[in-house]
């Protein structure tokens, strides 16, 4: 299916998704003490869906897979802080949000491979970027 923008994208959707419940579980009392970890887990979740974006704009396969690669990455930083969450016992009140924000970070980083190695595989064979 070819996109006009990325808004229309199911993974841009899933990662801003992640984005809008990442910042609504920091904005829990316990974050109070860890105001990094908070800052870091809200910018690194936002980074998915505007890396998203951002790669989509660039209208070339090349630019794209790089900034889904960057996308990819920022889904490994959220997935890592989530499990530093589930050591900590000071977050164990947040283990409902915890397993929500696991599972659409793992959704994410299902569409991005899926979609990186479509790309790859369709700039190996020299097909078109225009589908993005």
């Amino acid at each position: 299916m070819k996109y006009q923008k990325f808004e229309d994208l199911p993974v841009w959707n899933t990662a801003l998704e992640l984005a809008e419940k990442t910042f609504n579980t920091c904005g829990d009392k316990s974050f109070a003490y860890y105001g990094d970890l908070r800052r870091q887990m809200e910018r690194a979740a936002l980074s998915v869906s505007n890396n998203i974006a951002e790669g989509f704009e660039r209208r070339t396969t090349r630019e794209l897979i790089a900034f889904l690669y960057i996308a990819r990455g920022s889904s490994g930083e959220v997935r890592s802080m989530l499990h530093l969450l589930e050591r900590d016992s000071r977050f164990d009140h947040l283990k409902s949000q915890r397993a929500e924000l696991m599972a659409l970070v793992r959704s994410t980083g299902k569409q991005l491979n899926a979609w990186i190695e479509s790309l790859e595989k369709r700039k190996a064979s020299g097909t078109s970027a225009a589908s993005h």
